[in-house]
């Protein structure tokens, strides 16, 4: 048999109607989505299964969006007999991936995640900071270019060969886009107004660590990859581990390179395949599939069936 990683997304996956399918056909979806509706201040399953993509694309909503509708489609894997051998989520999809392993429950996550969605959301005031995709430049270039520019700006994800992404203040993510395109670089803006995995979500971060340290940490019952370190870790380092995530960057082809020596192949849990295709980037042959309605389930079991 072989082994299996699973992998959560993290903002950017959202879209309006993610989950409904899953939860209209599979009674142990619809109880995630009742769970999260009992403990939280507003109905997740309205949220996502009729929600407006303007309002699903605050991070206010994607975060909780996302944990509740990803959970439901591991539940649903789950009862197909899919396991795994280890986890790992970008960002966000962390803790989706905390949840799945045993860590915390659902009940302890989701508000956790409300506040910490809120806390970056307030970070910094609506134009002042700025993320964009850069295709085509090593990273050290890239740190090199950043080091230069005047203000906050760095790299916040290592997301692939090939693909980085940085984050920080308007003005000097500007400034290195500018500089990129003069190399001959591409850059791409993303549509985000929260500068994610910089150093200014460190207050943020500080806040977020005080709500880290309510949470009564399990031993968790698979491996569980962080984004800081790209490794696996015990309880007793997820309140600091999480609480550097939100201004550090994010380790993702690392972390992939770590897993693809304990797992032969990846599945993507959750809506969209935005890991699955940076995985393939990686290395082409270990993605096996994803798990985000019925129709992709059913040709994920086929694939399983075939290896």
């Amino acid at each position: 048999m072989p082994r299996i990683a699973f992998v959560f997304p993290g903002q950017g996956a959202q879209y309006p109607g993610m989950g409904k399918e899953l939860a209209e056909k599979y009674e142990e979806a619809a109880q995630v989505f009742a769970t999260a509706d009992r403990i939280s201040p507003y109905s997740i399953s309205s949220l996502c299964f009729e929600g407006s993509p303007e309002q699903l694309n605050q991070t206010e909503f994607a975060q909780p969006a996302l944990l509740v509708s990803s959970m439901a489609a591991l539940v649903v894997a789950k009862k197909s007999g899919i396991c795994a051998e280890v986890l790992a989520g970008l960002s966000l999809g962390e803790y989706t991936a905390l949840v799945a392993a045993g860590a915390l429950n659902l009940e302890e996550a989701l508000p956790l995640v409300q506040k910490r969605a809120i806390l970056m959301q307030e970070a910094v005031p609506p134009g002042q900071g700025a993320m964009a995709a850069v295709l085509g430049m090593d990273a050290l270039s890239l740190e090199n270019i950043c080091s230069k520019a005047v203000g906050q700006v760095g790299i916040a994800n290592y997301n692939c060969p090939g693909q980085l992404v940085i984050s920080g203040e308007m003005e000097a993510v500007r400034a290195v886009t500018a500089s990129i395109k003069e190399t001959g670089g591409r850059v791409i803006p993303l549509a985000v107004s929260v500068p994610s995995h910089s150093p200014l979500m460190y207050e943020a971060a500080m806040k977020l660590k005080a709500e880290l340290a309510q949470v009564k940490w399990q031993q968790p019952l698979i491996p569980v990859v962080s984004n800081v370190n790209a490794q696996e870790n015990g309880p007793e380092e997820f309140e600091e581990l999480l609480t550097q995530q939100l201004f550090k960057p994010v380790l993702w082809e690392q972390s992939v390179r770590y897993m693809m020596n304990k797992a032969d192949y990846f599945i993507e849990i959750g809506p969209g395949s935005t890991l699955s295709g940076l995985i393939k980037k990686i290395d082409r042959n270990r993605v096996l599939g994803q798990v985000e309605d019925s129709k992709s389930l059913e040709k994920l079991l086929k694939k399983v069936e075939s290896i």
